[in-house]
């Protein structure tokens, strides 16, 4: 992505999805219409590959973050663990790691009961030994993505 438009187009919805075409058409100085087709455009290419709301966990009753780092019981047994691991709606994010760990995990939970209950199902669906790390404030998340 090079062109200083569609650039602009890219930080300004990064930053509030919910910008409607006449206020992006505002900020980047272009026709709403111009915009809409440019906005199109990105979609269609995967450059913005959808909007989503960010939820406060707290008030949905997930206060409870934390990172669990896995590592497979048998170095030979297949690479599947994001697979296997997919069903469980705790996993916000599983990323793919270089360090002792194959994977870190990005999970949010209810209660430390249901912590345990997730680290159980997480090592018995994958067969995984895990290392947790429990949050205990963050400062920030959910930052835009502002290109370069």
């Amino acid at each position: 992505m090079e062109d200083p438009v569609d650039l602009a187009i890219v930080a300004e919805v990064s930053r509030d999805a919910r910008a409607t075409l006449a206020q992006l058409s505002e900020r980047v100085g272009l026709s709403p219409s111009a915009v809409q087709a440019r906005l199109k455009r990105l979609e269609s290419s995967g450059v913005i590959s959808g909007y989503r709301a960010v939820l406060d966990a707290e008030a949905v009753g997930k206060p409870l973050s934390a990172f669990i780092e896995i590592t497979p019981l048998d170095p030979a047994q297949p690479d599947n663990a994001p697979e296997l691991l997919e069903h469980l709606d705790e996993i916000e994010a599983c990323h793919s790691i270089a360090g002792d760990a194959s994977y870190i995990l990005f999970v949010r939970v209810a209660s430390p009961r249901h912590l345990e209950t997730l680290i159980r199902d997480i090592r018995l669906a994958a067969s995984v030994n895990t290392r947790t790390t429990v949050v205990l404030q963050t400062f920030y998340e959910s930052r835009p993505i502002l290109p370069a």
